[in-house]
């Protein structure tokens, strides 16, 4: 099956939470990914952002679509 979506994390799935109409899924990630972000160089500069620093990542995203495989 074909889709959108192109980043692919492989991950377990840790609970499920059901309920009458929507239902909540936790997922484990199971293996470290690379992510990238581009930003304007004026953010980079005022992040003071070089090789080798701890950040934290925050992804805003509208979906996440499990695929069973």
């Amino acid at each position: 099956m074909k889709y959108g979506a192109r980043n692919r994390i492989q991950a377990k799935v840790r609970r499920v939470k059901k309920g009458e109409v929507m239902s909540l899924v936790k997922f484990d990630v199971t293996i470290p990914h690379e992510m990238s972000s581009v930003l304007t160089t004026e953010s980079v500069e005022d992040l003071q952002i070089t090789p080798g620093d701890g950040i934290e990542l925050v992804i805003k995203a509208i979906h996440v679509l499990p695929v069973k495989s």
